[in-house]
């Protein structure tokens, strides 16, 4: 067995990646992104971790807590409401989910980013407050600042 996924599969994996990159509000599960790459789920999912170092789910969840950050900033929305548009349909796995990649409960996120956020270009907000997948990051307020 190789060590590394094959160009073939390289190129599926890219293409699971960018749809979920331009389709993170829509439903989508593991099942269905295999099948639109003509790959079974846990192959997907094997291949996906090796290549990228985590599962499908687990970079479908980042980029719709990226999202949630960027809306939360802008403080015009609930958490609820944020949790709904950024394709999540369970406020308490997206809360534990914002949590664990931002260090703060989406409530207390949206809190403080509205006033250590005032005044930053968007871009520069949501370059510094991104959130650092595969491992669990606290987000000082001087990092928001």
């Amino acid at each position: 067995m190789s060590s590394s996924p094959d160009l073939a599969d390289l190129a599926r994996l890219r293409r699971v990646r960018d749809r979920i990159d331009r389709e993170h509000a829509e439903p989508l599960n593991v099942e269905a992104l295999a099948r639109g790459v003509h790959m079974s789920a846990g192959h997907l999912s094997r291949e996906f971790r090796r290549a990228y170092g985590e599962s499908p789910y687990s970079y479908l969840m980042t980029r719709r807590i990226e999202r949630a950050m960027a809306l939360l900033r802008v403080g015009e929305l609930s958490v609820t409401e944020v949790c709904f548009a950024v394709g999540c349909q369970s406020l308490g796995t997206f809360s534990t989910r914002f949590a664990e990649l931002v260090g703060m409960p989406p409530s207390a996120y949206r809190d403080l980013a509205v006033t250590a956020a005032a005044g930053l270009p968007a871009c520069v907000a949501k370059q510094v407050t991104r959130p650092i997948r595969n491992r669990e990051a606290p987000v000082s307020e001087s990092q928001l600042a």
